[in-house]
């Protein structure tokens, strides 16, 4: 499954991991499922008082149940946790409580977390060059290691804290018109576990510290919060279906799924879940007619195109697969996960028309999202094609050192400074990685 991470856009975008650690994690990248997180987060961000352009929630490929803030603009979900939520309103209850963390500025003291974690060699730091010249905060990203002490240090909140982001995450909850008790279920789901020893306790409950009272008072807060609002919305009740089939079908086995879609069921969850489903049981003709059925149905959805696009890639039929992402991108012509993979397909043509294009293609997506690996590793691979060494030195360069690997980051910014003119953007984005990396060897160094 790993292997074939970034065909599906579920694709392999950042690593989390610092040497040393026991493991490292990916995030799940796909546009669908990161559309679905965001519609269903939209009313709550705008109920905290924040914009919702500002705020993004990824999925990190991680069977244990847990959610986390990872900076003021991103929140962290575990792919078990989302899994483990059975309706709409438990999985909004959970962004809502991440959101009131950076509502109430519970990251202000993160800054001496990390420096504690840090000085115990359990943290590291995957520095991103690619965004160092645009957004100087969003330059460097915290990579943790998800079996060390470090992670829990980092992203603990005190029981202050917690009660705190329970009341206010409520509260947005009921302005937005979203039943406030889906987020007591989420907390009824680790009740008890604070009496387990800390290996066998949920991530969560050792980073969102849970006791009876902090319970008792979430209850209440949702009883009054949550007079007069009942049932779901139906358009949050349609995103959660869609990205929660989605990646279900994606992370378990492909009989699992098939056998609990009922065969009537034509809805549009169903149908995403079918043809991925079949694809990773490597039934292609099923997979493409679940996608075609879905396209059917809504011809003008992106999301559908994209989904028969990566099926046809991943069964070599690069022309097809070309023209279904091409229709993607007319639907969603700034959507950076479809212009990527529109650039993998322009790529594995293999013409000079066809590499040509990708490389265009491929700037566009960058221009977007900068911090996509796999991204990252096409373009390169694009600017190779077209002759251009130095550019293609560059964008591994900048690969490297969005995975933390900057000792081999290093050797490509090397590598590109002496192919690129001294002064250009290409140049200046190499002397950056170089900076980077030097700065990580004389923290070595002093340690």
């Amino acid at each position: 499954m790993a292997g074939r991470l970034m065909a599906l856009t579920l694709a392999l975008a950042l690593v989390l991991g610092a040497p040393g650690t026991s493991r490292a994690q990916t995030i799940l990248r796909d546009a669908e499922l990161e559309r679905s997180l965001r519609e269903l987060a939209r009313p709550i961000i705008v109920a905290a008082g924040l914009s919702p352009a500002q705020v993004k929630i990824l999925v990190l490929d991680d069977s244990s149940l847990n959610a986390f803030v990872l900076n003021s603009q991103t929140i962290m979900i575990h792919s078990g946790l989302m899994l483990k939520m059975t309706r709409p309103e438990m999985l909004q209850g959970v962004i809502a409580h991440e959101v009131a963390h950076i509502a109430n500025g519970h990251l202000t003291r993160r800054p001496e977390n990390a420096r504690n974690a840090r000085n115990a060699a359990m943290i590291g730091l995957a520095l991103s060059a690619a965004l160092a010249t645009q957004s100087p905060s969003a330059a460097a990203g915290v990579a943790i290691g998800t079996q060390s002490s470090a992670q829990r240090v980092f992203l603990s909140h005190t029981r202050a804290e917690e009660a705190s982001a329970d009341q206010s995450g409520l509260r947005y909850l009921s302005r937005a018109g979203i039943d406030p008790s889906g987020f007591v279920e989420v907390l009824e789901i680790f009740s008890g576990q604070e009496a387990l020893s800390a290996g066998r306790q949920d991530p969560y409950v050792l980073s969102h510290p849970l006791s009876r009272d902090r319970l008792r008072a979430a209850r209440g807060y949702a009883a009054a919060y949550g007079k007069g609002i009942s049932g779901t919305d139906a358009a949050s009740a349609y995103w959660y279906g869609r990205a929660h089939a989605k990646l279900s079908a994606y992370l378990r086995n492909p009989g699992w799924t098939l056998r609990r879609i009922k065969k009537g069921d034509t809805s549009d969850a169903a149908l995403v879940a079918r043809a991925v489903a079949n694809h990773q049981a490597r039934k292609t003709g099923p997979a493409l007619a679940a996608a075609d059925q879905l396209i059917a149905k809504r011809p003008d959805d992106a999301y559908a195109h994209e989904l028969k696009g990566w099926i046809l890639l991943e069964s070599r039929q690069f022309g097809a697969a070309t023209s279904a992402y091409a229709r993607a991108v007319e639907l969603a012509p700034s959507q950076p996960l479809i212009l990527a993979g529109y650039g993998r397909a322009l790529l594995a043509q293999d013409t000079a028309a066809s590499n040509a294009k990708a490389l265009q293609v491929l700037e566009k997506s960058r221009s977007v999202d900068p911090v996509n690996p796999s991204m990252l590793r096409d373009l390169g691979l694009a600017y190779a094609r077209i002759g251009e060494t130095g550019m293609a030195s560059v964008v591994t360069a900048e690969r490297y050192a969005l995975s933390g690997r900057l000792k081999d980051a290093a050797i490509h910014a090397k590598r590109a400074s002496g192919l690129l003119p001294r002064g250009s953007t290409g140049w200046r984005r190499a002397q950056d990685i170089l900076l980077a990396a030097e700065t990580q060897e004389k923290r070595k160094t002093r340690r």
